[in-house]
């Protein structure tokens, strides 16, 4: 599902929301994630899951074309865990 098409699934169940109404409301709560996961603040949605940063130690990598050994920094990388109401609806 892409966010144009949840914001018309939203927009359509609730009939007192307009498409700008849910598309704005959408884009807020996907900003307000992306602001708690910048500031490595971890986010939970009961019976949903949980979202987190974590961080990638620096490795040694290998480029494929030439063989040759690539120094790879640490990086930081969202994760998300699902929560058990989500593993057993999907099952």
């Amino acid at each position: 599902m892409t966010k144009s098409e949840l914001i018309t699934n939203i927009a359509g169940r609730l009939t007192q929301l307009t498409h700008t109404d849910a598309a704005l409301s959408i884009q807020n709560i996907l900003d307000n994630m992306s602001k708690a996961l910048i500031n490595n603040d971890r986010i939970e949605i009961r019976g949903f899951g949980s979202f987190n940063v974590t961080v990638r130690p620096p490795r040694t990598a290998r480029n494929p074309k030439t063989g040759e050994q690539v120094e790879v920094a640490a990086k930081h990388a969202p994760h998300f865990k699902p929560g058990l109401d989500l593993k057993k609806r999907v099952k």
